[in-house]
């Protein structure tokens, strides 16, 4: 018998219960310290196994579930009367558990599986329709969008002319050299050769990295990050700005609304609906890849999906998307460091392509959704760097501006999103050494604002009324918030704060609506006897069960918990894969195209 390598949870957590190794900490000492086998046989000869086994079945593949503790009244709808009322201490381990449900297939690979098969079904339904979505979209001029970053400095790659392999997963075509220049000037101003004959593998931990660390532009890096939604969505504000002056040409008249206070108002007879995933790179750059529909506007009810007007096609809304990415820019506001601000564009690899509702064609509906689902799971793991939030007290660890590409990218993070008017000892962020360690407490210092002493890295005293005025004077809404200490807070991010799946509101279905279905699905298809724990709108009219619960722990108690819970999960993982064969078989279909939809 052999368990998972993964760990339960993530190191840093030090709630009760977590940790690889749980079984030796002072949490539990009651418990002998024997292997993760002789735990969960202990376990599965209990009285009581089945009934543990059925009561941490829903957390069962989650690799940290949430432990949650309290009361859970049963009470009469009609009157209120308390006709029962229970504890958690009477059930299994006294505690409900419940899956962490994080996306990041880095943290949770279950709960990050059941995120993508949603973020697929999501997709796909805004482009053939389902789930509440008409299935008139399937009618609609459809594209799909690749925007990348621009170039902050060469970097190592791996270009394929092109592929004549059938799978691109096991893709072994002989790559291009990396920087092939016969006619290069010589190496950089600090020495470095600016060409690179080698032919990469994938897997070549040298892909993304610059071919000089000091000419490679991070600031410029790190800010585009930061405003790559703003540029997007001025991308495809410029895109309907050309569709709507299309159809003006065209004399295809506007479309009359009323608004919110029952004034009527004339509005293009267009609109753009996307569904976006952002992926990040080797280098460290986020790009997009969205899909755009092309959609109508009904006057008798503007949130109707309709398809557009006659006289405007697919043909146009490739033009104005390749047009606006190719022409949209700006100047991000000023900074001590850069006053004249950084230009914000999309780098030369803009790839927008129709897409094919029939299942057949180069770019099919199941692929683009599939494609972005896999995306909506990752983070930062192609550049090698995963952390979580980067603080004071740990940013010596992750960032050096002498240090690696992903440390510099962190450093200048840490640096550009600097608050002058942050109380401390050094007003321009990080300090430069090698060496340094995060701690609470640094050598005293004077506070030139208050001058106490102190030895915390922000003065207490300035710290807490620089709070307190905040929390009593009113907002400034006159006065624009700079967006560079936005860089601080998704500093372990690269600069990124945007979410990695995004959609317009009238594109598709929610992941709430998904998830209340697959809930509703479940407890029909299941037995409840009168001593399960229901929820509320799980019960008739009649009586509410109303649950005061608190968290009282991450992770299983045990690494034999983790073992059993985990098995058995994954026995249902091996037959719902045996469900997906057959049905790939039964149907005539390749098994990767019912992979993400299963």
């Amino acid at each position: 018998m052999s368990t998972s390598t993964l760990d339960l949870v993530p190191r840093e957590q030090t709630a009760r219960g977590t940790g690889s190794n749980v079984e030796g900490s002072p949490w539990a000492p009651h418990l002998p310290s024997y292997s993760a086998a002789g735990q969960a046989f202990t376990r599965a000869v209990q009285p009581g196994y089945p009934d543990w086994l059925d009561h941490v079945r829903a957390a069962g593949e989650c690799t940290r579930p949430i432990r949650l503790s309290g009361t859970l009244d049963t009470i009469e709808a009609t009157t209120g009367r308390l006709l029962d009322s229970r504890h958690t201490d009477q059930l299994p381990d006294a505690a409900i558990y419940k899956a962490c449900g994080n996306r990041r297939a880095r943290v949770c690979p279950a709960c990050a599986r059941t995120y993508q098969r949603d973020a697929y079904q999501l997709l796909r339904a805004g482009l053939v329709g389902g789930k509440g979505v008409p299935a008139t979209v399937s009618r609609h001029p459809a594209a799909f969008v690749t925007l990348t970053a621009p170039s902050f400095g060469a970097v190592h790659t791996r270009h394929i002319r092109k592929h004549t392999c059938t799978d691109r997963k096991r893709c072994d075509c002989r790559p291009d050299p990396c920087h092939a220049r016969r006619d290069a000037p010589g190496p950089c101003q600090h020495a470095t050769p600016t060409v690179c004959w080698t032919r990469h593998d994938a897997d070549d931990p040298a892909l993304g990295q610059p071919l000089c660390l000091d000419c490679y532009d991070h600031d410029h890096h790190v800010v585009f990050n930061l405003h790559a939604a703003e540029l997007w969505h001025r991308t495809k504000q410029r895109a309907e700005r050309t569709l709507a002056k299309l159809c003006r040409t065209r004399g295809i008249p506007p479309v009359t609304v009323t608004s919110a206070n029952g004034k009527p108002r004339n509005i293009p007879p267009i609109r753009l609906s996307h569904g976006k995933a952002a992926e990040m790179q080797r280098r460290g750059a986020i790009h997009f890849h969205a899909l755009v529909r092309f959609d109508g506007i009904n006057p008798h009810d503007p949130t109707a999906v309709v398809p557009p007007p006659a006289g405007i096609g697919l043909t146009d809304l490739i033009d104005a998307l390749t047009e606006a990415a190719g022409h949209t820019t700006f100047t991000t506001p000023a900074h001590p460091e850069h006053p004249d601000g950084w230009p914000m564009t999309w780098g030369e690899q803009a790839d927008i392509r129709s897409i094919s509702l029939q299942g057949s064609g180069e770019v099919t509906d199941g692929m683009v959704a599939g494609y972005l689902a896999k995306y909506a799971t990752k983070s930062t793991e192609a550049t090698g760097h995963n952390s979580t939030r980067i603080t004071e007290d740990n940013v010596g660890l992750y960032a050096h501006p002498q240090g690696t590409h992903v440390e510099r990218l962190v450093e200048a993070c840490w640096r550009l999103g600097h608050d002058p008017t942050a109380p401390g000892p050094e007003r321009g962020g990080l300090r430069a050494h090698r060496g340094f360690v995060g701690g609470p407490f640094i050598e005293p210092w004077n506070c030139p604002d208050c001058g106490t002493r102190t030895r915390y890295r922000a003065c207490p005293v300035c710290v807490a009324q620089r709070q307190a005025s905040l929390d009593t004077n009113p907002a400034n809404t006159t006065t624009p918030a700079s967006p560079y200490p936005r860089l601080r807070r998704w500093a372990h991010m690269l600069g990124y704060g945007g979410h990695f799946l995004t959609k317009a509101r009238r594109y598709s279905i929610t992941f709430r609506l998904l998830r209340d279905t697959r809930i509703n699905f479940r407890r029909a298809e299941e037995h409840v006897d009168n001593d399960a724990i229901r929820a509320v709108d799980h019960l008739d009219d009649t009586t509410l069960i109303v649950g005061t619960l608190s968290f009282a722990g991450v992770g299983w108690h045990t690494s034999g918990d983790a073992l059993l819970a985990n098995s058995a999960a994954a026995q249902a993982r091996e037959r719902h894969e045996t469900a997906r064969e057959e049905i790939a078989h039964a149907f005539g279909r390749s098994l990767s195209a019912v992979a993400t939809a299963a």
